[in-house]
């Protein structure tokens, strides 16, 4: 009777979810069960057990499997799931109950919907000890069973739900990143079209642009405090991961659900572990939207994408390819979609021609067209504007004239000019954003100059994640630095931390990565160490304030819409100069972290075989560009403007089995690519190897010839 002990089944948390989550739509308890006894329990004696608790011994999910196995922690998860509906029953309640393996090996996880608070509470300890006392076969388990359900019975009831029933329309937004800054356009949207709006996000509640509560309020907490603002004719909710998972959402319904994309951030908290995972979580939203409401969603997103099997509105798809498969199917549903054609956002309706709304050179929040991730923000926020019925006049004024100053969007892609130097602002925290942060900066450089990037991470981030990040900016930087945040170590060693990000800069190809005790020191020492034409980019995660307060005692000036287009053209029309490279500017020699000069590094090296591709994400192609054969990914074509390169292609949907590496290569018109695949097999997708620039001259012009840089499966880069 080793088995019986008092651990052997314990409730780990019982956590009370106010409104819809990941198992209900409505209200719903969670239970974590500790049961090392019954993942320790022989394998025929669980199955006994199981037949006397009446799970048939033939059905799905009764055979206990080995003791200590997943299989053996799915049955306990199936046997408790059972045990709750036997005990809901003997309180003559029909209740919902699901049930699944929870965070731990030795736990699992049991939800069921509430009315009443505390009898629900009362029900969920009353499950803990049943689930203990079914491990004593010499125990009547009906007698068990019938005792706690007079408990439960005679607890009192408690108080009923209070999750808000909204009368206003109301948009959620959901997704890994760019939920904040599409919440703030949509917002602006909505004031510029008359409207009253309140809205919750990470940085606080705002009601019609001012302040009301400061901190994160992208949970349920923050949901309320904006539908009760007075006047309030539309609610925009930011909805983050951890408020689903540790109350649930605000509302009771939306009008508008917006996801606008799922990527590696927050794994391994609250028992999820991976990305599909993530997703079911984000998903939630499309739940609970109105059958006459819209689900606006990012098809460029696979795991987005496969949300409308579960979304309960009607479908609203964004893409930045007008050919996309899933825009012609949402169009046949009656469904709507915006996109990009001919370089200017257009919505598509059934039997309508598509209407063009305004050039992407003309929305400042997508930098000109530069950004990529920030082009699917503004695509989002214009179609929930339109869900809700706001006109087309007033979301096109509202494109036009919400700008990324420190004020309206800050730490969100804010640009200055200082000394020369082009300064970049963002909140890149996590490997997508580092990404995305990239492409703006390289695209944003002159041919000959340089990119300069200092970066940190919070510690409650996966290893993965981190060392991700590190790649990520080492990939598309020419120097990178780290800075440490220690407000946001989250538990983790702060040398662990700095260790991981270098590491990862390091396997991305960086020579030098110094450390920096904050982001305010790391800025400094590249203004100091950078040139005139270079870009200096920052991810003020810890230090946003100080970072603007610094440069604006340096006399610094904010970049406008205006002038960002002249910079952003100026990149453009600018041929490379000798000596650089056209899928990368190597620039001459610069100074290192010690302020010795140093010869400029080759790009660096593709990802290893057998991991995820991060450097084919920091590609960037220009929005409604052609399409290659089978392909839905628009490509630049000869001579536009890609990613701030001109010829540089980015993500590119490859074959199975081709070089992952392949968005990183110069991109040439197909006519001249291919007398070189017939003269090399160098050229071919599974040895790729690029032409290195000489001294003097363009592509192939070092004296003697061509000179090819190793193939990109190397681990480290060759000098040039």
């Amino acid at each position: 009777m080793g088995f019986l002990g008092s651990g052997a089944v314990s409730l780990v948390e019982l956590r009370v979810l106010d409104g819809p989550n990941l198992y209900f739509t409505r209200p719903a308890i969670k239970l974590t069960l500790a049961v090392p006894g019954w993942m320790a329990l022989p394998e025929e004696r669980a199955g006994r057990l199981a037949s006397r608790l009446g799970l048939a011994p033939g059905g799905p999910g009764a055979r206990p499997g080995s003791p200590g196995t997943a299989h053996r922690r799915r049955f306990v998860a199936r046997l408790a799931g059972h045990l709750t509906r036997e005990l809901a029953h003997a309180t003559d309640t029909a209740l919902a109950v699901r049930a699944r393996p929870g965070p731990e090996p030795d736990q699992v996880v049991v939800a069921y919907p509430w009315r009443r608070r505390t009898a629900a509470e009362t029900f969920g300890r009353e499950v803990a000890g049943l689930l203990g006392a079914a491990l004593d076969a010499r125990r009547s388990i009906r007698r068990a069973i019938a005792e706690r359900a007079a408990r439960v019975i005679e607890a009192d009831p408690g108080p009923s739900p209070a999750v808000p029933v909204p009368e206003i329309p109301v948009v959620a937004v959901t997704g890994t990143n760019g939920k904040t800054t599409t919440v703030r356009l949509l917002a602006h949207i909505g004031r510029t079209a008359g409207l009253s709006v309140a809205y919750s996000s990470t940085d606080g509640v705002y009601s019609d642009g001012e302040l009301i509560e400061e901190g994160d309020y992208s949970g349920f907490g923050g949901a309320g405090t904006a539908l009760s603002q007075p006047g309030v004719q539309l609610a925009v909710l930011e909805t983050a991961r951890g408020g689903i998972l540790l109350r649930g959402i605000g509302t009771a319904h939306n009008d508008v659900a917006v996801v606008t994309n799922v990527s590696a951030d927050h794994l391994g908290l609250h028992g999820i572990d991976t990305l599909d995972q993530l997703a079911e979580v984000k998903a939630t939203i499309v739940r609970i939207t109105r059958p006459r409401g819209w689900d606006v969603l990012n098809a460029d997103d696979p795991r987005v994408l496969a949300m409308r099997r579960l979304a309960t509105g009607r479908p609203f798809l964004y893409s930045l390819d007008p050919d996309h498969p899933a825009l012609r199917a949402a169009l046949a549903e009656r469904g709507r979609a915006i996109t990009a054609i001919d370089g200017a956002l257009a919505v598509l309706e059934p039997g309508r021609d598509a209407e063009p709304l305004i050039p992407l050179e003309d929305v400042p929040v997508t930098l000109a067209g530069i950004s990529r991730h920030n082009v699917h923000n503004a695509m989002a926020a214009a179609a929930a504007a339109l869900s809700v019925g706001l006109p087309t006049r007033a979301v096109v004024a509202g494109l036009r004239s919400f700008v990324l100053d420190p004020r309206t969007n800050p730490g969100r892609a804010n640009l200055f000019e200082l000394d020369g130097r082009v300064v970049l602002v963002d909140y890149a925290h996590n490997e997508a954003g580092m990404a995305g942060l990239t492409e703006m900066a390289r695209a944003l450089r002159r041919a000959g100059r340089e990119v300069w990037l200092a970066y940190g991470a919070a510690g409650d981030r996966t290893d993965e994640v981190i060392q991700g990040m590190g790649y990520t900016a080492a990939r598309g930087a020419d120097h990178v630095a780290v800075a440490e945040l220690h407000r946001y170590l989250r538990g983790r060693d702060a040398q662990e931390t700095v260790e991981l990000l270098r590491a990862g800069a390091f396997d991305g190809g960086a020579a030098e990565v110094p450390v920096f005790p904050d982001e305010v020191h790391a800025l400094d020492w590249m203004l100091a160490s950078s040139r005139r034409g270079d870009v200096v980019a920052v991810t003020a995660l810890g230090q946003r304030p100080e970072i603007f307060r610094m440069l604006e005692g340096r006399g610094a000036r904010w970049v406008g819409p205006g002038r960002l287009r002249a910079l952003v053209r100026r990149a453009r029309r600018e041929p490379p100069r000798p000596g650089t490279s056209t899928a990368r500017s190597l620039g001459p020699a610069g100074p290192d972290a010690r302020g010795r000069r140093t010869a400029p590094r080759a790009p660096g090296p593709a990802p290893r075989r057998g991991t995820r591709s991060r450097a084919s994400r920091l590609g960037a192609a220009h929005v409604g560009g052609r399409r290659p054969p089978g392909g839905s990914t628009p490509v630049a074509r000869s001579g536009e403007h890609a990613g701030g390169n001109r010829g540089v292609s980015g993500g590119l949907r490859r074959g199975r089995g081709t070089h992952r590496a392949a968005a990183r290569l110069p991109l040439e018109p197909r006519r001249d690519r291919r007398p070189a695949r017939r003269r090399t097999r160098a050229a071919t997708p599974a040895a790729r190897a690029t032409t290195r620039p000489g001294p003097r001259g363009g592509r192939g012009s070092a004296p003697g010839g061509p000179v090819r840089t190793r193939p990109h499966r190397q681990r480290r880069p060759t000098a040039p």
